[in-house]
């Protein structure tokens, strides 16, 4: 979290620059319901290196990428912005939403209102907050933030305590990882098990070790609203065939 912070530190010296830009901007493209259909949603993520995995695409050219996920049929694109560990960049995020119509997740250690106010001023529509990461009250503000700036807060957990933690603090979108942060191991059970928590009314959202048809079929039958995958995809040959054979899953009520 520390080089997130680093960032922030330069997002201060642009903060007047980032709410006139943010004023500017259109009413975000709506995230939630893009989610709430009778089918899974396939969130779809450009994504050019995993701290798990290393280099997948690192050539990969973000707009092109996203576009070719939208001709798939995806729900929503996610935009890994951050540097070190994901080899993205706020330009990537502005890319692909000047690329596609879908709404738009900026994904990346937001610690700071500042990098929600910078996505909202690039075009995204809804930012990704991982709960473990912050602390109970940083969570609440961040989820107040986020809506205040007119975008979706996705907050993400792993355990009942951080699914308490989020419903508490007025999420509406939940993202269940399978993937330990600490460990990078992905447990499959865990967001299966976990998403029949999840409020009926909320959005839930299976991440990480989703490869294949099935995986977003188990999904289905635990009450997914939408998945999100990232490696899969951006590793594939032909991006738009591996999203659309993805798509089409019949979800089940929670």
């Amino acid at each position: 979290m520390r080089l997130a912070e680093g960032r922030v530190e330069a997002l201060e010296l642009r903060a007047g620059e980032l709410e006139g830009l943010a004023a500017s901007r259109p009413p975000a493209r709506p995230f939630a319901s893009a989610l709430q259909a009778e089918t899974v949603g396939v969130i779809a993520e450009v994504k050019r290196r995993s701290p798990s995995r290393g280099d997948l695409d690192p050539d990969l050219v973000a707009g092109d990428r996203a576009a070719a996920y939208e001709r798939g049929g995806a729900a929503a694109i996610s935009v890994l912005t951050e540097p070190a560990r994901f080899g993205g960049s706020p330009a990537d995020l502005s890319d692909v939403v000047a690329a596609v119509e879908l709404p738009v997740l900026r994904k990346d250690f937001i610690v700071h209102e500042l990098q929600i106010l910078e996505a909202r001023a690039l075009g995204a529509s809804a930012v990704l907050l991982i709960a473990r990461a912050l602390a109970p009250g940083a969570l609440g503000r961040l989820i107040d933030a986020a809506r205040a700036h007119g975008v979706e807060p996705l907050v993400e957990v792993r355990t009942r305590d951080e699914l308490a933690r989020a419903l508490d603090g007025g999420a509406h979108v939940i993202g269940i990882n399978a993937r330990d942060l600490e460990t990078l191991v992905v447990d499959e059970r865990v967001p299966l098990e976990l998403i029949a928590h999840v409020p009926g009314e909320h959005v839930a959202i299976a991440e990480s070790g989703i490869s294949g048809r099935a995986g977003v079929e188990a999904a289905a039958r635990a009450g997914a609203n939408a998945v999100l995958v990232g490696s899969a995809l951006s590793t594939a040959g032909d991006p738009e065939q591996a999203v659309r054979d993805l798509t089409g899953v019949a979800r089940v009520a929670r």
